[in-house]
């Protein structure tokens, strides 16, 4: 199965966040990040005192750096897991507007009249195309993917003190869920002895481990079967971008016996596609999806990075 550009309509989907970051915004290796740091104090278990457990970067769903929804997550990472978590603007300020989860809910919902069928809804269609096309046009993978690799290759081979010697994890989301699975392949140019790229675990590669949720854009099995890095799947088992069929097929190839690359795939009951980024909290069902598969990154984390 292969998927390209937007997945499925609910890739659009979902609830702005209430909150505010409490990050900041830098320069890094040529693109602007919103930082998140731990409360470093007293010393964090598993992680030296003044320091960071691990490095987490995170690559967003179609929405981007700067919507309160990532950043907030970025927040938690931090806190709560002691991490250092770096969220780089890799669409270069071409994300869709908040506006456009709004509009999206309105066109899908049920019509409470004509009115609404005849004249609101092909309005609504026409303001989601203006902004998923230009957005598919300036995101291709052959865009993306070498501007992504070049960050992470940098913050392998050329770490700055805050991140020497700490090992590295990528966390994506919808979008974001293709390119951190790209990452986890082993490549010949990343792999190589001698090419500085052993910061942290002392191994080749550019991740130590990874983590996704709802994921699009994939090909399978090869997509799945490349994975080379310990890898963990959050999925809902309604999800609009990949059936429960096909999340079974997933789970067969990633969790086979006999493969070097420890694997999980959690499915959520009742989740839905963007649950852990985009979930209403007023929804009791997708705000707990939302918050167990926080701490299945946190878990995930906390075995690989440290």
């Amino acid at each position: 199965m292969s998927t390209s550009g937007i997945t499925c309509s609910a890739c659009l989907t979902g609830t702005v966040k209430s909150g505010t970051p409490t990050g900041k915004v830098e320069k890094m290796y040529g693109l602007d990040v919103y930082v998140a740091r731990p409360c470093l104090g007293p010393k964090l278990e598993g992680g030296e005192n003044g320091k960071a457990k691990g490095v987490i970067v995170m690559i967003p769903d179609i929405f981007g750096w700067e919507i309160s929804n990532a950043r907030l997550l970025a927040d938690s990472y931090a806190n709560e897991g002691g991490y250092l978590v770096i969220l780089p603007d890799f669409m270069c300020g071409t994300a869709p507007p908040a506006w456009t989860m709004e509009t999206m809910d309105s066109l899908l919902a049920p019509s409470p009249s004509i009115f609404t069928t005849i004249l609101k809804k092909p309005i609504w269609a026409i303001q989601i195309i203006s902004q998923a096309i230009p957005f598919l046009l300036k995101n291709k993978e052959s865009i993306v993917l070498p501007r992504i690799l070049s960050f992470y290759r940098s913050l392998r081979t050329t770490p700055v003190p805050e991140t020497q010697g700490l090992k590295i994890a990528s966390a994506g989301f919808c979008w974001g869920g293709n390119y951190t699975i790209l990452l986890s392949h082993d490549r010949a140019e990343d792999t190589k002895p001698g090419n500085g790229n052993e910061n942290g675990s002392g191994k080749g590669g550019l991740l130590d481990c990874a983590f996704v949720a709802h994921p699009s854009k994939m090909t399978f099995p090869t997509d799945w079967e490349n994975i080379a890095r310990p890898f963990s799947m959050a999925i809902g088992d309604v999800d609009m971008g990949i059936g429960i069929e096909h999340v079974r097929q997933i789970q067969g190839v990633l969790e086979a016996e006999g493969r070097s690359a420890e694997a999980e795939v959690v499915v959520y009951e009742g989740a839905k596609h963007g649950f852990a980024v985009r979930a209403d909290p007023g929804d009791e069902g997708q705000a707990k999806s939302a918050e167990g598969a926080k701490e299945q990154a946190l878990r995930w984390f906390g075995r690989w990075l440290v």
